[in-house]
């Protein structure tokens, strides 16, 4: 019996634990560990903020999750993987052994800017933020990425005075207009050009010779690995994300599989990527424990992007095509709640015209 860890409970393995609740995998012992029975699903997080869904629209319980995949939820945080005997150490000092290991655990918000860490309140984790943010404030948010951007939107939908500071843009020139243009519509002090440099007691944000009080600093600016991941012996990019080989095969040890945020893939890091790469995780897992050929990743150069701005309204681009409206927000809002349906083991009714999708809340799939 082959002892399985899955370590987070991310987009890939909400895909993983989907496939195995549909079909259940014999010869494996399957535990999975993630701080939080109930979890929030991070699309849906600004439409939350700006008051367009309740919070627990937007949350899927990861036990039930696992529950219905025939895996063992152990709440938890890890803060060690010890690779060499092949456990996990919790933070509790509870210790989980494995033979084979599924890391989807994310990231942290980098915040190696002076200040940052001890003055500014990062965007994850997402459960933090929404108990802290206040909406009748002056808020700086430093990150002019999607996450940024729709953060600021969705937080002058509801009140706030907002500026975003936004060193490089992310994303190609035309779509970097696009998304200004919306920005300033909506009323955001947008910055283009713009790091904070660093955040000093005030809270200030000290971006080259300026600098500005606010009531509270969000930070949104990029992506790190989460400690116990630097520290764990397996091989990591530049960066610090584990390497992986075509297969999600950690390229140093072939018992580790990595997937989404804490990956490195060479495609970005983003919630559309980490879904196909939980399609894949899903049979090499099988093929693993059973003992078969397991298949390639195959990368895919353009996915959908779907940012929204603050009001019901959004922006999509995939590629070179690109467009926005009323109707993106309603598009957004079906694959959100669609995704939100699949997560709690719900079928959701076809849409009916101009309405919103309807969930039917009867028996659940066994």
């Amino acid at each position: 019996m082959k002892r399985v860890l899955l370590a987070g409970a991310g987009h890939a393995h909400a895909v993983l634990l989907d496939a195995l609740a549909q079909e259940p995998l014999y010869g494996a012992r399957i535990t999975l560990v993630s701080p939080h029975a109930r979890q929030l699903y991070s699309a849906m997080l600004p439409g939350v903020i700006a008051g367009h869904y309740e919070r627990e629209e937007a949350e899927f319980d990861v036990a039930a999750m696992a529950e219905r995949a025939f895996a063992e939820f152990v709440p938890g945080a890890i803060a060690r993987l010890d690779t060499v005997r092949r456990v996990a150490l919790l933070a509790d000092g509870r210790q989980i052994h494995y033979d084979i290991a599924s890391l989807n655990v994310g990231s942290r918000t980098a915040d190696e800017t002076p200040g940052a860490a001890e003055r500014a309140l990062p965007v994850k984790p997402y459960e933090r933020l929404l108990e802290r943010v206040r909406y009748n404030a002056h808020i700086a948010i430093a990150g002019g990425g999607a996450a940024g951007a729709e953060l600021a939107m969705a937080l002058r939908h509801r009140g706030a005075i907002v500026t975003l500071y936004s060193a490089d843009s992310p994303f190609p020139p035309w779509l970097a207009q696009r998304l200004e243009r919306v920005l300033r519509r909506r009323g955001v002090d947008y910055r283009p050009g713009m790091r904070a440099d660093a955040v000093e007691p005030g809270p200030v944000i000290i971006a080259g010779q300026a600098q500005q009080q606010f009531d509270m600093v969000l930070w949104a600016a990029g992506a790190a690995p989460i400690g116990w991941l630097e520290r764990s012996g397996l091989a990591r990019d530049e960066q610090g994300f584990a390497r992986v080989d075509e297969t999600l095969r950690s390229v140093s040890h072939p018992e580790v599989f990595a997937a989404g945020d804490c990956a490195a893939t060479g495609e970005a890091k983003a919630g559309v990527y980490a879904v196909r790469q939980g399609a894949l995780l899903a049979q090499n897992l099988r093929a693993l424990v059973k003992g078969t050929a397991l298949l390639p990743y195959e990368r895919r150069p353009h996915a959908l992007l779907l940012i929204t701005c603050g009001a019901r309204y959004a922006i999509a681009t995939r590629g070179a095509w690109s467009a926005q409206g009323h109707w993106v927000w309603w598009w957004k809002n079906w694959i959100d709640r669609r995704w939100m349906a699949r997560l709690r083991g719900e079928k959701l009714k076809p849409r009916k015209s101009g309405s919103e999708p309807e969930l039917d809340r009867g028996r659940s799939p066994k």
